[in-house]
């Protein structure tokens, strides 16, 4: 008995390290992003190559119950439950949803996504990120996009244990956006699919945060798109 409470307790503490991004802007959690496979567990994506690296769904093709509407140039919230407790980079990539197709119904496949949003931590005695510990990130939706419909990926990479090839932690979900006011001369240099945007041993996955304190960092993936 003692030994499957004490079994419990761990299983417990650990899914309250990890996390979730279930919500955007004030909304209800999986009202607008699609219910990921660790909507329950808490738990990350280790593969790079698997097709959850994409937007971690836990019923692929079953789209969020609405689509967000949102304004070019707005700064959009994305939430993190409980919060992000792991050391680790942010990044937001966007898709526009080809015609004839809904961001309800559109699976994201192909070299259709584009990065929006990266940030870079503090170096020094230590390795430090400014999501670390937050409940919301904020995120700019391009004021240059063309109006219609996207999906929004948000992702963290918690690196505590990636010292190791397999051992980052991705932490990824996918809102349904309805943008409008956009001027319509977006216009990426750098799109990327998922799976196929991250390789395993890329530098910004592969890599000991702790000792030697690293001197700089390269985030995974494409450069960062702006107007």
């Amino acid at each position: 008995m003692k030994l499957s409470v004490a079994i419990a307790v761990l299983a417990s503490a650990l899914a309250e390290a990890h996390y979730t991004f279930p919500s955007i802007a004030n909304s209800a959690d999986w009202q607008y992003v699609r219910t990921t496979t660790n909507y329950q567990s808490n738990g990350p994506v280790t593969d790079v190559t698997s097709e959850q690296i994409r937007c971690y769904e836990r019923n692929p093709g079953t789209g969020a119950p609405g689509t967000y509407s949102v304004q070019a140039g707005q700064t959009l919230s994305y939430n993190a439950k409980a919060s992000i407790s792991h050391p680790g980079p942010m990044a937001f990539y966007i898709a526009q949803v080809p015609s004839g197709q809904t961001a309800a119904t559109w699976d994201g496949k192909g070299a259709v996504w584009s990065k929006i949003y990266q940030d870079m931590p503090t170096l020094g005695g230590s390795m430090t990120w400014p999501t670390n510990g937050a409940t919301s990130v904020g995120v700019t939706i391009p004021r240059c996009l063309q109006n219609g419909e996207y999906l929004l990926r948000a992702e963290h990479i918690a690196l505590h244990s990636a010292g190791s090839a397999g051992g980052a932690q991705f932490y990824i979900s996918c809102a349904q956006l309805s943008v409008t006011g956009g001027s319509g001369t977006w216009s990426p240099k750098n799109k990327v699919s998922f799976p196929g945007a991250y390789k395993a041993t890329d530098p910004g996955i592969l890599i000991n945060i702790y000792y030697p304190v690293p001197t700089s960092y390269t985030p995974a993936g494409p450069a960062v798109e702006t107007c």
